[in-house]
């Protein structure tokens, strides 16, 4: 068989923005407006829509949705007739011939190719000159079809390791609202109150060196936990200038407050960082409040919602330090936490061992890729 042929993405298929919806556009009920955070499931806060449309924003079943900012991605709707924030492409398949799964496969290998694309300080984003510009197999529509079914199965197994952790997720979720209800009312506290320290990363960029202390961006707090793969790093200089601000320990809280805003994680080891002014960094009150307790609250309907009121911008969404200190959160018997702690932390284990047998069949997943793309 011959070499496949090449195409620019530009030639592929055409790419239609989502709207920019306003928060004055959102109210309780309509058609729901899809951001990125509902795609990459950061957040289950969904805003709606009620009045007329135009049809280049609608989406349905099928449809296949590519994120360029902030975080990129590549994704199958499945959930229902929905409006399309900006910062989102809806791919329309009227240029070249593609089965859906296919291109979706293809434009996932290119991801990282977009990365290194992306312009930007606070929100990193690919231009549309860029990304037309990337280029993507395009072999005959019989063998896309063919890969498609292969890797389908192939996928089908790692999603059904990732459905337990979301059902475990979930099982977190419930018995958090179990004990602690779900509504909020006037028995907790503001935030202020049940931290000793409120602030955020350095407002001065330090000099970034090749091998140090890591410095993190918005962009290492992934599913509300710290990742440590960066390319910035400062000196131990600097590092011990920053760290008088944000004396970091085990069981202290960081926030995404820019962008991609509300998404929480706990210091879990005690591994050297520095961040970015785009993160919130809290302290708890041991006395008050544990740790795992503070970050399982800052996920749920009620503080995600009071968050939504609190942030601030259009073109770039901030939760302001002020604002995220009014925040009110319960604060349940010391002991009732500790117990739910232990509850979460015994589902995390299990989460953990399921992660790694993920990563073992992503693994063999782009093996598989690798092996079809050498064949033809």
């Amino acid at each position: 068989m011959g070499k496949w042929e090449m195409v620019r993405l530009g030639d592929a298929a055409t790419f239609i923005n989502g709207y920019s919806f306003k928060p004055t556009d959102w109210v309780v009920k309509g058609l729901p407006i899809i951001r990125i955070q509902n795609l990459t499931e950061s957040s289950d806060v969904v805003n709606y829509f009620d009045q007329n449309y135009d049809l280049r924003y609608e989406i349905n079943d099928g449809d296949i949705l590519i994120s360029w900012s902030a975080s990129l991605g590549v994704y199958e709707w499945n959930k229902g007739k929905a409006l399309l924030n900006q910062h989102i492409f809806k791919v329309v398949f009227n240029k070249l011939h593609f089965d859906k799964r296919f291109f979706r496969y293809i434009v996932g290998q290119k991801i990282d190719e977009m990365a290194q694309l992306t312009h930007g300080s606070t929100m990193k984003h690919i231009t549309k000159k860029y990304f037309d510009e990337i280029q993507i197999l395009y072999p005959p529509i019989e063998v896309q079809k063919k890969i498609a079914d292969v890797l389908d199965r192939a996928n089908a197994l790692i999603e059904k390791r990732k459905v337990q952790i979301k059902k475990l997720d979930l099982l977190i979720k419930s018995q958090f609202v179990e004990m602690f209800g779900d509504s909020r009312d006037n028995d907790g506290v503001e935030l202020r109150e049940a931290c000793t320290i409120i602030t955020d990363g350095t407002h001065q960029p330090p000099k970034f060196v090749n091998s140090g202390v890591p410095f993190l961006l918005v962009s290492n707090i992934v599913d509300n936990k710290i990742t440590y793969d960066t390319e910035k790093y400062i000196t131990r200089e600097d590092y011990d200038s920053l760290i008088k601000r944000t004396p970091i320990e085990v069981g202290d809280i960081l926030l995404t407050t820019v962008g991609s805003y509300g998404n929480p994680a706990i210091v879990r080891s005690e591994r050297e960082f520095c961040f970015q002014r785009h993160i919130a960094y809290m302290k708890p009150r041991r006395d008050l409040i544990d740790s795992v307790f503070l970050h399982n609250a800052f996920q749920s309907h009620d503080v995600q919602t009071q968050i939504e009121i609190r942030v601030k911008g259009i073109a770039q969404k901030t939760l302001n330090l002020s604002e995220l200190k009014s925040i009110r959160v319960k604060l349940p018997p010391l002991d009732l936490q500790h117990r739910f702690a232990a509850f979460a932390e015994a589902a995390d284990k299990s989460k953990f061992d399921i992660r790694r047998s993920i990563d073992l069949m992503e693994l063999n997943f782009k093996s598989i890729m690798q092996k079809f793309f050498n064949a033809y």
